[in-house]
């Protein structure tokens, strides 16, 4: 499975949690722990992975921070965590700060409520961490870009240098972001004379600098819509042009023209499908296509190689589709979408089929047998 659907994956599984944890343990064991494993670290290696680390703190004993991972025998990250829902306030940022100046090797320090993932390091100082985090990761809501800056921190691409390098410019980018939006919702005197200068040619005076911050605040949220207002032009455009296909996810837009539109339910639950069947089939072979009346999933995106139909239309009564050998759809009742992964032999067995079907000369013996005892 692609890294990106196996965080998918586990966010799918958070949302879709009847009864969430209420205590930090409950937390580590349902959500931190597989978050540490989906990065590739052997959660039942004390050589890898050391829950209750020791973190005394001068006088203080018996100070423990909740994982430490370690990397060629050092412990390289600290993971702190709290309850499933907690607010990741300041004092936990100290808790963490306390235990990140006990190990002069620890690098990075991640501040976690099972959901969101705060990390810091030591940027501005040496073995000291830095109070604001340099990237936040959310397994609720996030994009390709955050993906790809979280997979450095897997076990199998993790570089030192590499990360430290880009967490000074996540901090620094995030700053100047901060410091934009800022100036967007309320120019500051200064920022306003870095273009009135430019644009007006007499004195600067207080009564100029009123006039223009009005102007200026006006003018960068009229450039802001207008950029949005190109990108949801292109968007429509690149949407005309697909409107005769049927919906196939990251191929063309989730809406067609003849009305069809994919639900988040379906997107979950093909990317279900896909993390089952994974171990046996690369997941970009595994298409779906919303059709009017069900969604397929296909293999190898041909209406000959059905995998599956998601019948979610019906929101009361949802049913997943299951193909035999012969193609026949056996519908069977889905309560909640974790229902699919027992079905999961199912499925594995339906690729199987695709991938080394059964020729006529393989059952042609079993036929004859079957003769013989009519």
């Amino acid at each position: 499975m692609d890294f990106i659907d196996e965080i998918r994956a586990l966010g799918t599984r958070i949302e879709n949690m009847r009864r969430p944890p209420k205590s930090e343990e409950a937390t580590k064991t349902a959500f931190v722990m597989p978050f540490i494993a989906l990065l590739g670290y052997d959660i039942f290696n004390p050589n890898e992975v050391i829950p209750e680390f020791t973190a005394d703190i001068g006088h203080k004993k018996g100070e423990k921070v909740d994982y430490a991972i370690f990397i060629e025998d050092n412990p390289i990250i600290f993971i702190e965590c709290k309850t499933y829902g907690s607010d990741l306030a300041t004092e936990y940022v100290s808790q963490l700060l306390r235990y990140f100046s006990t190990e002069s090797k620890v690098r990075f320090g991640i501040l976690t409520n099972g959901v969101q993932y705060r990390f810091f390091s030591d940027l501005d100082e040496p073995n000291k961490m830095d109070e604001k985090p340099f990237f936040e990761f959310d397994l609720l809501s996030f994009n390709e870009t955050q993906v790809e800056e979280l997979r450095r921190f897997t076990k199998s691409s993790f570089n030192l240098e590499d990360i430290i390098s880009a967490a000074g410019e996540l901090k620094y980018t995030r700053e100047v972001e901060r410091i934009m939006a800022e100036q967007i919702a309320n120019p500051s005197e200064d920022f306003i004379k870095f273009f009135a200068w430019q644009i007006y040619p007499g004195k600067l005076m207080q009564s100029v600098l009123d006039r223009f911050h009005g102007i200026i605040k006006h003018a960068l949220q009229q450039f802001i819509n207008d950029r949005v207002n190109d990108r949801l032009k292109s968007a429509l455009e690149q949407t005309e042009k697909g409107k005769e296909e049927p919906a196939k996810i990251g191929e063309v837009p989730k809406k067609t023209k003849t009305g069809i539109t994919t639900s988040e339910e379906e997107i979950q639950a093909y990317l279900i499908v896909k993390a089952i069947l994974h171990s046996i089939v690369e997941p970009k072979r595994v298409i779906m296509r919303d059709l009017k009346n069900f969604c397929a999933i296909l293999l190898d995106d041909t209406i000959q190689q059905p995998i599956c139909k998601l019948y979610f239309n019906n929101l009361k009564n949802k049913s997943l589709g299951l193909v035999d050998h012969e193609k026949n759809v056996e519908q069977v009742p889905i309560d909640e979408l974790d229902d699919i992964y027992k079905y999961s032999d199912r499925l594995r067995e339906t690729i199987t089929f695709y991938e080394n079907p059964i020729t006529d000369a393989e059952t042609a013996p079993l036929r004859i047998e079957n003769d013989v005892r009519s």
